[in-house]
């Protein structure tokens, strides 16, 4: 089976063919990570209701928490309105990141200027 030609025409892919996943926490709203996905990951991610990436360092897919124990459980998915991104709005397992934290934007926090919008 293939990802729907309907979905897959919107897709936008980089040069590797692949498009940015970001995993939302589906309740809360919590970022939790972004990954990449080719059409093959997308569709497994949509049919079988788990979370499913392309590792371009192992190249390979993966199924999160199929190691770690740390599922995604799919509750939602989304184009962005341009196609070079899909959202999945998950219920996440245990931690999201590799490195045991809840969301991959734990540490390393950066301070930018403030904006103020005018009024």
């Amino acid at each position: 089976m293939s990802l729907d030609p309907k979905i897959a025409d919107r897709l936008k892919r980089n040069s590797d063919g692949l498009v940015a996943a970001i995993a939302q926490q589906y309740d809360t709203g919590e970022v939790l990570m972004l990954a990449w996905m080719d059409d093959e990951a997308l569709h497994r991610t949509l049919t079988t209701g788990r979370a499913t990436y392309w590792s371009r360092s192992r190249q390979e897919y993966w199924v999160k928490g199929d190691s770690s124990g740390h599922q995604q459980w799919i509750k939602e998915v989304a184009l962005d309105c341009d196609g070079d991104a899909v959202l999945l709005k998950v219920d996440q397992v245990g931690a999201a990141c590799h490195t045991g934290d809840r969301t991959c934007w734990d540490t390393d926090v950066l301070e930018p200027a403030i904006g103020e919008r005018p009024r």
